[in-house]
């Protein structure tokens, strides 16, 4: 209020009102802060697909609630949902898919032109990275698979660097999942990172695929955190709950992960056999190292 303000009789009423409200909001902040209680030194997420049965609404006010910061692996018409709760989408659709990805140069020009709407759509939306795929082998050699993705993937830099979006491609497990997926291990990925040749260009390294294609899971992150751009969980064997009912110590791998410096995302992927919302804030309290 500035000093040429007139007071009236309402004036007094409309102070207490203010200060009443600003009371207020600054308990419910307190309360907020209370119930999230994650310290945040690895910024966390939660794939959507693994609860399906709840809505998003839903689901993004309880990830919000708990201190999540995202939830990803959506398309453009959902984006808006996790704006309207403080949350990003740390890791949004790409164009193809698991089984036609950029490992085939006659895929090349239907994704390079779906990339390219899709990368502008979330640069406008305030995101930053974007996922895609190798694609299956069908018979083809592990090295012309490389140098096919990375044909197709260094077309579609440019537009990536200029918008500042991280495309990541996922490591997936070949044995028990994804049959004959072609970007199933780490070192196949980190030789296309590197023949692509760009800041803008990573993995995602889902450390459910990968204990199961090659485990070494901490040496193997610790060693190539600098092709790394995004991280998966998941409980294994089974892809479900990440605590001690699996074979991997996640809070181990989480404070390996903080000690290389990493400022990405690492979102939860695992398919609940509990109470969903239960199992989904007890893996955020084991991974906030």
């Amino acid at each position: 209020m500035s000093d040429s303000t007139p007071l009236t009789r309402r004036t007094p009423l409309s102070l207490m009102t203010a200060a009443g409200t600003a009371a207020l909001v600054s308990t419910q902040e307190k309360s907020q802060a209370e119930e999230s209680p994650l310290k945040g030194n690895l910024k966390q997420s939660v794939c959507r697909w693994c609860y399906n049965g709840i809505e998003l609404d839903d689901l993004c006010r309880e990830a919000a609630a708990m201190g999540l910061k995202s939830v990803e692996l959506l398309g453009p018409d959902e984006w808006e949902t996790v704006k309207k709760h403080g949350l990003t989408c740390a890791m949004p659709g790409g164009p193809g898919g698991i089984r036609v990805g950029w490992n085939r140069i006659d895929h090349h020009k239907d994704l390079l032109e779906r990339g390219e709407v899709r990368l502008q759509e979330i640069a406008d939306a305030g995101f930053v990275n974007m996922i895609v795929f190798s694609g299956d082998r069908k018979g083809q050699d592990d090295k012309e698979g490389i140098k096919n993705c990375a044909i197709g993937l260094k077309q579609l830099m440019p537009q990536a660097e200029k918008l500042g979006i991280t495309v990541c491609m996922e490591l997936l497990n070949s044995k028990r999942d994804h049959d004959d997926y072609q970007c199933d291990h780490t070192s196949w990925g980190v030789e296309l990172v590197n023949e692509v040749g760009s800041d803008r260009f990573k993995l995602l390294y889902d450390i459910y695929h990968m204990q199961i294609m090659e485990g070494d899971v901490i040496a193997t992150i610790q060693e190539n955190i600098d092709s790394i751009g995004h991280f998966h969980t998941g409980g294994v064997p089974g892809r479900n709950e990440i605590d001690e009912t699996q074979e991997l110590n996640y809070r181990r791998i989480c404070e390996a992960i903080v000690e290389t410096g990493f400022e990405g995302y690492l979102a939860q992927e695992f398919i609940p056999k509990r109470d969903p919302i239960a199992s989904l804030k007890q893996a955020a309290m084991i991974c906030d190292v």
